[in-house]
């Protein structure tokens, strides 16, 4: 058996040893070791005073305590002499070694909280530092969630953290050296006091993915998978935890218009300007079948809500119903004589909409394919249609900047909105079915009363599925989130560099995932959460002239051809980063958004005044500036504005 045979097995066996112990023991020894300000680890837990004691804490059988207290200790002390805790395991002589390692380990729940264990040791044992990072770095390659978690005075050396996701977690008073950070996550981090050294940060880490716009983004029935399709041609499978390509999907030779997955998730379908339809394996990435029968692109697919016939509409007038399980064609429906633009399945399955560029909506019978009922009452293209969920209503929104609201039985039509000022490219109804929202080219989504057809308000488009929330998407390269309600915006996120195409809520509504022209897919955290974080700030320097934002909304998952250090939101007090040249990484800190905001139009000539008291306290203007802020651009803009402004007064 070689040395590196031996280092694997023995490194298995030492880990391994861990499943019995009681996870209770590490929060507890952590506890105790920041109380007592303890440095020697093992021999802290060596100290049979200390382990009757931590075990009495622990309130547990006394035996079982004591037996967990020794095995733990005779763990650590296996680690600490081993190579684990001399040489840096991310390079390239232990990938081998590594990839049996995390076979053996990734799916270990014990083994990855004990990991976490060894990595928060660092704060307190200077031996540990090394199989503490090597840790740390097998987490981030096992895509081991890590967000949110306090990793408070960590030392992390020699070792590779290349897209590591620390999105809201506790990294103050930490200490990185001779660490790779490429394409670390850091948005809503909190980074005070942090002194990281000889960093290395790539700003562009190529990856697959998409390399033209993404066209359609759509949410598997679980939540746990994404689909994409671009103008690249291809389909891309994703992770939505991790942020992971599970696959990608090639076989269409033209621009992917639309992408959907079947109500068991089990199969993905997809249309395309080569003017074919794929079904997918979703889970494997396997194509099951291609379907050809059109004559033109395919721009519209819709699996029906029992899974049993899938719907697609293409610019040769003709939709086509699949039957699923033998990929035949059951109903060949023609009647529009213009470009199918939309298709959508009501609620029970038995009707068919279909809107056309030939200004006209049709009703289709699902299980005789004969035409119900043909809907006229626009004067232009029919560009989106949706059924309201107990499928007596449907809505129409049309390029000649009206929305219809049509009742599915008699095919009469109920109102005409008259609102929007330029074409309607998205309607969607709201999950009770009361209230409509409609989007147009002109960025506006107006919100409707179904029942009255009166407007309640305009908005500057999908539903989440309690439906209290809208997302709209724009050419200003944003998305906005909009109280039902009060029709008040929530949040608006940034991030994308270009127009936003495709928005898609998850089913359990906790995320939200956005395609851009700028060839990325990001995924939002739309869940309302307080963020109580400046309020240590605020204590330090007793003051509460920072007025807090009550969310911090931001990017939870990027995905893109490119791998990007992101630090959105981020919280930075003091501290130090410094690139492997010597070179302060703040300013590019500093351009990531990284920042304590004063927005001057929030504040009265009071509150102005306030603040330049508080700034006298302090002694100077830029003192000030050193211990808060690291946009100085904006600062400065904020003197110059406080000393033009109220000058007599100071």
């Amino acid at each position: 058996m070689n040395q590196s045979d031996k280092q694997k097995e023995d490194l298995s066996e030492i880990f391994v040893q861990v499943k019995d112990i009681d996870e209770q023991i590490y929060c507890l020894i952590i506890d105790i070791l920041r109380k007592a300000k303890i440095s020697d680890c093992i021999g802290f837990l060596s100290n049979i005073d200390n382990q009757k004691k931590l075990d009495a804490q622990l309130k547990v059988h006394q035996d079982l305590g004591i037996i967990n207290f020794k095995k733990m200790t005779n763990i650590i002390q296996q680690i600490q002499d081993h190579n684990f805790n001399k040489y840096n395991y991310s390079e390239e002589i232990y990938i081998d070694l590594k990839k049996d390692l995390i076979k053996n380990i990734s799916k270990q729940q014990k083994i990855i909280q004990f990991f976490l264990f060894l990595i928060r040791l660092t704060a307190f044992d200077q031996t540990l530092i090394q199989c503490g990072s090597n840790s740390l770095h097998l987490l981030v390659e096992m895509k081991v969630e890590l967000g949110n978690q306090n990793f408070e005075n960590i030392k992390v050396y020699n070792t590779s953290l290349v897209g590591a996701n620390f999105v809201r977690c506790n990294l103050s008073g930490s200490q990185f050296e001779n660490v790779d950070i490429s394409g670390l996550n850091l948005n809503g981090a909190k980074l005070f006091n942090c002194k990281w050294k000889n960093i290395k940060i790539q700003m562009l880490n190529i990856l697959k993915g998409h390399t033209q716009a993404v066209l359609s983004v759509c949410f598997s029935p679980d939540s746990s998978t994404l689909a994409s399709c671009s103008g690249d041609k291809s389909i891309r499978l994703w992770d939505v935890k991790t942020g992971e390509q599970k696959s990608k999907l090639d076989g269409h030779t033209s621009t992917v218009y639309s992408v959907c997955f079947s109500p068991d998730g089990d199969t993905l379908a997809s249309g395309s300007d080569d003017m074919s339809i794929r079904i997918w394996d979703a889970k494997t990435g396997k194509q099951k079948f291609k379907w050809d029968g059109h004559f033109s692109f395919v721009k519209s697919i819709f699996f029906s809500p029992d899974g049993t016939l899938l719907s697609s509409g293409s610019r040769e007038k003709a939709i086509r119903l699949w039957d699923v399980k033998t990929g035949k064609i059951k109903f060949k429906l023609n009647g529009h004589s213009d470009c199918v633009l939309s298709v959508s399945f009501s609620p029970d399955g038995t009707t068919l909409a279909s809107g056309s560029r030939d200004k006209s909506i049709r009703l289709w019978n699902i299980k005789t394919g004969k035409q119900k009922y043909k809907l006229d009452g626009h004067f232009s293209s029919v560009n989106s249609l949706c059924f309201s969920t107990d499928g007596q209503k449907l809505a129409s929104g049309s390029s000649d900047k009206f929305i219809n609201l049509w009742d599915v039985k008699t095919g009469q039509q109920k109102y005409k909105l008259d609102g929007p000022f330029s074409s309607v490219n998205s309607v969607c109804f709201s999950t009770e079915g009361q209230k409509l929202a409609s989007g147009s080219d002109d960025s506006s989504i107006h919100m409707w009363d179904v029942k009255t057809g009166i407007q309640y308000y305009t908005l500057d488009v999908c539903f989440s599925p309690d439906g209290a929330t809208l997302v709209s998407g724009g050419y200003d390269n944003s998305i906005r989130l909009w109280d039902v309600k009060t029709g008040l915006q929530k949040f608006k996120f940034n991030g994308h560099t270009n127009w936003v195409q495709s928005v898609c809520f998850s089913p359990d509504g906790t995320s939200l995932a956005s395609g851009s022209s700028d060839k990325s897919i990001r995924l939002w955290d739309v869940q309302t959460r307080k963020d109580n974080s400046y309020q240590d700030m605020q204590q330090q320097f007793q003051s509460n002239f920072i007025r807090e934002s009550q969310n911090i909304n931001f990017t939870i998952l990027l995905i893109s051809k490119q791998k990007l250090f992101q630090a959105q939101g981020a919280q930075i007090y003091k501290g130090e980063f410094v690139n492997q040249q010597g070179i302060g990484l703040k300013h590019y800190l500093n351009n990531q958004e990284v920042q304590f905001w004063i927005t001057m139009k929030n504040y009265n000539k009071i509150e102005y005044l306030i603040i330049l008291n508080y700034i006298a306290i302090i002694n100077t203007k830029y003192q000030i500036i050193n211990k808060l802020f690291l946009n100085f651009n904006q600062i400065s803009a904020f003197f110059q504005f406080i000393n033009f402004k109220f000058s007599n007064q100071i």
